[in-house]
């Protein structure tokens, strides 16, 4: 008995010190455990994305989600990130045996694969990876896009699931269609039955209010051939509600905006859309789920939470995805008026008009074409001007021509008096002898008939000096002609041969044959041979020591031009004088005005010549005028043939 005692007691010490140690190991076992789960929490997510969309790969409105969702992480994440993308195209196969398959092939698919986030589009995609996650992603965190907010009201959400919230509402298409149509009596609802739509099947719920101001006409579930049949019978007063459509009631599958596309061909009432891929198709337009914007705000979230924040932390709500966009082509075909549009509507597939299209380059253009009117104006205005200053200083240079004509005139008189004195003085002689011959018994009458012919020569040689001296002192207006160069130097030379043979001076001419006719004023030109002859006159008389006096006038054509040179026998010009002579009241002699070779110059320029003097190269200066010939006459030849002439000494 005392030993089973002892046994007994022995066991009962055993015991309790071998519950005291399995208790030790477990609380060691638990420390070790929370301290590894404290150290995976502590640890940052894989830098991957697992993206899981509800549609199948062809969708237009999917890809823009993928594609706002990829921009925004290429702009803003911090370090590259792996993207992961599924189409489960829930819509399309709903049983139970795909959902099934497709846990299997994810499960075996990133099995090894380390997600970081996930990432669900549309409500279908959100359920699925909820039932799934525990099983195929543990403890990963989920962001939600694309999401109406009814289906989030049905859904019990763990804390490290968030996202925001896409609202689309029946009330807004209505809203819409109201604006469409003046005095909307009936909406015709085109789509799947709502009970089968992934995004608008929360539209059964606003239905019963909507049917209690609008007749509606359902639409949904009808075969496309009856579809297009009754959408191109409505009445005036309705419009077309467009959901979505991927199956008609002969099982036969298309993309939405291919549906939309078929049914807006043969409709006949506006077609009111929510999504903005289906504004290409067809659709006035109106509240609308912009993709790109449903993709960046998704992508936003999850960089936070990749770069450390807590799903808990960001709250879900309502996103900016849904607004106001209407199709310009629909409105012009509809007679929609931009004014009715609500508040901050975008206006898309605008035909701007040029003035809309290029407002800068028209403005550009508009200041160009005021600028240079405005030049224009101004130069037109400085033309003018400038034609009035032309017109006046012609008058004052006639003027002043016309007095040097008379100044010439006078210094010439004394010679004129003479040349005229003997003409008169043989006409008064032959007119006494022919009165004795008449006063005789027998009159010779051969000899009266040889004094008449004397007296009509006489006659002519002073009706010749009168005519010079009236064509040089007659005041005209600058009258253009056309002139013989060689006839203007010869009469000229003629109307100054009596000063010649007063001073003791010969004159020689080298007249070139055939030369072109001279456009401008005869006067005027002449003027300018007689100033340059009376110089070159005044020139000779100045030298001192005797020797040959003549003055050489020479016409030819150089550079298809009409020369002009006048070359006398004086003393030459003075090198430091040939740059200053033809300036006004320069001169050399000792009771000129010096506006002889100035005024010269002037008549020259104004017929577009030009004029310039040198020493020759056997002494006396020469004076060399250039003009151009008429436009008519400077393409016919020219001969070269010379004559001279020499005036009576």
């Amino acid at each position: 008995m005392a030993i089973s005692h002892g046994i007994a007691q022995i066991t009962l010490v055993l015991a309790a010190r071998t519950q005291k140690f399995v208790g030790v190991c477990v609380l060691f076992c638990l420390t070790a455990l929370s301290a590894v789960c404290a150290s995976l929490a502590s640890e940052p997510l894989p830098r991957s994305i697992l993206i899981l969309e509800q549609s199948d790969a062809r969708s237009p409105f999917y890809a823009a989600i993928y594609a706002g969702l990829v921009s925004e992480v290429n702009a803003t994440a911090s370090s590259p990130l792996t993207m992961y993308v599924e189409n489960l195209d829930l819509s399309r196969f709903p049983g139970q045996d795909y959902d099934q398959s497709l846990r299997a092939h994810l499960k075996v698919k990133y099995k090894d694969a380390p997600v970081g986030i996930i990432v669900t589009v549309g409500p279908l995609a959100l359920k699925y990876a909820l039932r799934w996650r525990a099983e195929l992603w543990p403890g990963i965190p989920l962001v939600f896009a694309f999401v109406d907010e009814e289906t989030i009201a049905g859904l019990s959400l763990p804390d490290d699931v968030t996202g925001r919230i896409t609202r689309l509402r029946l009330q807004d298409m209505v809203a819409v269609a109201q604006i469409v149509v003046k005095g909307l009596g009936r909406v015709a609802i085109v789509g799947d039955p709502f009970e089968t739509q992934p995004i608008f099947r929360h539209f059964k719920d606003e239905l019963p209010a909507v049917a209690s101001k609008l007749e509606v006409v359902d639409l949904t579930g009808l075969p496309m051939v009856e579809l297009r049949k009754r959408v191109a019978a409505l009445p005036n007063d309705a419009a077309i509600l467009y959901t979505a459509l991927y199956s008609d009631g002969a099982k036969v599958f298309r993309r939405p905006s291919d549906a939309l596309a078929m049914i807006a061909e043969v409709a006949n009432r506006p077609i009111v859309i929510s999504i903005e891929t289906f504004l290409e198709q067809a659709g006035v337009g109106g509240y609308f789920t912009l993709p790109a914007v449903i993709g960046r705000e998704a992508a936003a979230q999850v960089l936070r939470i990749l770069d450390g924040g807590k799903p808990a932390g960001i709250p879900i709500t309502t996103g900016d995805s849904v607004r106001p966009i209407f199709n310009w082509r629909e409105m012009q075909r509809w007679g929609i008026s931009e004014g009715d549009l609500p508040a901050g509507s975008e206006i898309r597939n605008r035909v701007l008009s040029i003035w809309e299209a290029y407002p800068s380059e028209i403005g550009m253009i508009a200041a160009i074409v005021l600028l240079q009117s405005g030049l224009i104006g101004s130069l037109l205005y400085e033309r003018r001007r400038r034609r009035t200053a032309e017109l006046e200083v012609r008058q004052r240079m006639t003027e002043l021509a016309h007095a040097n004509r008379h100044a010439t005139a006078g210094e010439l008189s004394a010679s004129i008096a003479h040349e005229l004195n003997q003409p008169l003085t043989s006409i008064l002689t032959n007119a006494g002898a022919a009165e004795r011959v008449l006063s005789s018994s027998a009159p010779d009458l051969v000899l009266i008939k040889d004094i008449l012919a004397d007296i009509r020569r006489d006659d002519e040689r002073a009706a010749g000096i009168i005519n010079n001296l009236r064509s040089l002192l007659t005041k005209k207006t600058f009258e253009v002609e056309r002139i013989d160069v060689n006839a203007m130097v010869g009469d000229a030379l003629k109307f100054l041969s009596p000063q010649a043979r007063a001073l003791n001076i010969a004159f020689t001419a080298h007249f070139a044959s055939h030369l072109p006719l001279l456009e401008g004023n005869r006067t005027e030109l002449q003027q300018v041979v007689v100033n340059l002859v009376l110089n070159a006159g005044d020139a000779i008389n100045q030298r001192a020591a005797k020797g040959e006096r003549r003055i050489t006038a020479t016409t030819a054509l150089r550079d298809s031009a009409i020369e002009i040179s006048i070359a006398d026998t004086g003393p030459g010009i003075a090198p430091d004088r040939l740059n200053r002579i033809f300036d006004p009241f320069f001169t050399t002699k000792e009771h000129g005005l010096g506006m002889g070779l100035a005024i010269a110059r002037t008549i020259v320029e104004t017929h577009n010549g030009r004029i310039w003097a040198a020493n020759g190269s056997l002494g006396g200066g020469i004076f060399c005028v250039r003009l151009p010939p008429a436009e008519a006459e400077r393409a016919r030849p020219v001969a070269r043939a010379l004559r001279t002439t020499t005036a009576p000494a």
